[in-house]
């Protein structure tokens, strides 16, 4: 029986249908193409199609550079899954099963190997503080997303875990700023040497590659915060 002193339950919210949501498919096109890309050279560890010149003072890079690259292509394969607002309600059990996979053998094992990779990285000091930061950022807001998910407090889960979803795709950005970059501002005027210029460009691309993204979810994540606020208001 109903307690009568209980209040009442406000509404479920009505299922959104898949279809609804139009920027799930190019998503996963866009992360499943990036991934076919970046992925092969890395995954055979056949060191001479590396995409990074390896530092002389790490000679362990390369092997920990495609450790990181295999395991985030898990994180950014399951993360479209994650953030799929259908696939959640549909099948919940599997969204659990499946956002282990994305912290436990995604971002955690790739975060830690970036902050080794990171700081490592032969593009100079520019773009070594911005990969341990981003490194250490992504580590920091998937788990604290974890540890939401545990304490059942999910309204937080899922703000972290937007963050955190920002921060993983934030490697195909970096990828668009660069291509940007080349293509439209004058090589010469970011160094006198190529070795200037690719630090130069590295140093523009891994800053804005994540910085924007995770100013977008913020304002996101803010303007749907001050939306809630307001329904109550015009009932």
């Amino acid at each position: 029986m109903t307690d009568i002193m209980s209040p009442p339950q406000p509404p479920a919210p009505p299922r959104v249908r898949w279809w609804r949501r139009p920027w799930i498919a190019p998503l996963a096109v866009v992360a499943v193409a990036f991934i076919a890309f970046s992925l092969p050279p890395y995954a055979t560890f056949d060191e001479a199609g590396s995409r990074v010149p390896a530092p002389d003072f790490f000679p362990p890079h390369f092997p920990l550079l495609a450790l990181h690259v295999i395991f985030g292509s898990i994180a950014m394969i399951t993360c479209c899954l994650q953030i799929w607002p259908w696939f959640r309600g549909r099948y919940p059990k599997v969204h659990r099963y499946t956002g282990r996979v994305y912290v436990l053998a995604g971002v955690l094992p790739a975060g830690l190997l970036g902050l080794v990779v990171g700081a490592a990285t032969p593009f100079g000091h520019v773009a070594r503080a911005s990969n341990v930061l981003l490194a250490l950022l992504w580590l920091g807001c998937t788990l604290a997303g974890w540890r939401m998910a545990r304490q059942r407090r999910f309204t937080d889960h899922r703000r972290w875990m937007i963050r955190s979803f920002a921060l993983t795709m934030s490697i195909i950005t970096n990828r668009i700023w660069g291509g940007l970059v080349v293509a439209f501002v004058p090589l010469e005027s970011l160094g006198s040497t190529p070795q200037q210029i690719g630090e130069t460009v590295a140093g523009l691309t891994t800053w804005t590659g994540w910085v924007l993204p995770l100013l977008l979810a913020e304002w996101w994540l803010e303007r749907s915060a001050a939306r809630r606020r307001r329904r109550p208001a015009r009932a």
